[in-house]
């Protein structure tokens, strides 16, 4: 088995209903060489001294106590304070299957290591009592095109590599929709992306979610209108595209370099935004989302 190290890293804020079964979640992997980095952001409850407890019996448990920054935040901090060969996103709240980790370094070794890669897997859906929801889509489909609208991947199935983790910290976002889409975008846009088919995460759906996914089409797609139109979200979703542009534009292919001219042009042009609403391929993989973009484009908020 491969000797490179994993650093897990989590941000924790008041998790202390759950994420006892997180930690012996990771603490019980298959794979061990491991090492699991917290930074709780700013917990008022009982969770920095559940942490402190689990550090008396695990010396590979780091804890940083740090102001409230936002999950987004959080985690890219987590980059800078770790060291390692691979690092896997974790939330506080959810049970990873017992070889999760061993997976992702066994897709990830076959990589290139020079380039930015992501491997990932799937997820199936539990309440808060752990009772299961349903599977999650298992059939991934994601290109550079695609990436720049919707994350294919969940943060807590990522796994990257060291080389992912020092390119994300040299040109930190300085704004971005989630933490794990930046990610991805990074590494579908000058790297690799893998996806292995098989369910590495219990994943547990609260109210307290940042997301509705896994909570049924509609719920989902209220979320998406509401955080799209309403909290900003397609001015953030414009904004990545346009800071990950201004870091990376010389160095991806012809291809990507002409896809990026189109959807992330600053200015206003009727030109492209006929060019955006009638592009010639599928941009979302759903039929419904698909045409809901190009309104989106047509209306020239996007």
């Amino acid at each position: 088995m491969s000797d490179k190290k994993v650093a897990v890293i989590m941000s924790t804020y008041n998790g202390e209903r759950f994420i006892k079964e997180q930690l012996d979640s990771i603490l019980n992997q298959t794979y061990k060489n491991v090492e699991i980095i917290i930074r709780d952001d700013g917990s008022t409850d009982k969770t920095v001294e559940i942490i402190k407890d689990y550090q008396k019996t695990n010396k590979n448990i780091e804890l940083f106590i740090g102001e409230n920054l936002g999950f987004i935040k959080s985690f890219f901090e987590l980059l800078k304070l770790a060291e390692a060969d691979y690092y896997s996103y974790a939330d506080q709240d959810d049970i990873w299957m017992p070889n999760k980790i061993e997976i992702a370094v066994n897709s990830l070794n076959e990589l290139d290591d020079s380039k930015p890669n992501m491997v990932f897997g799937n997820s199936d859906y539990y309440d808060e009592n752990m009772k299961f929801i349903g599977h999650g889509e298992k059939d991934k489909k994601y290109s550079f095109l695609s990436a720049l609208f919707a994350c294919v991947g969940q943060g807590m199935t990522m796994t990257v590599n060291k080389k992912t983790r020092d390119m994300i910290i040299e040109n930190m976002p300085k704004t971005c929709f989630f933490h794990d889409w930046w990610t991805y975008l990074l590494c579908i846009g000058l790297g690799n992306v893998a996806y292995n088919n098989v369910t590495t995460v219990k994943y547990r759906r609260r109210k307290e979610n940042a997301t509705s996914e896994g909570q049924g089409y509609f719920r989902l797609l209220i979320w998406r209108v509401k955080n799209l139109l309403f909290n900003d979200g397609i001015r953030d979703i414009k904004q990545q595209m346009i800071n990950f542009k201004d870091y990376y534009y010389y160095s991806l292919s012809d291809e990507n370099k002409k896809i990026l001219d189109l959807f992330a042009n600053e200015q206003y042009s009727f030109l492209n935004v006929i060019k955006k609403t009638f592009y010639p391929k599928k941009i979302r993989r759903n039929i419904f989302d698909d045409f809901m973009l190009r309104i989106i484009f047509l209306i020239g908020v996007l």
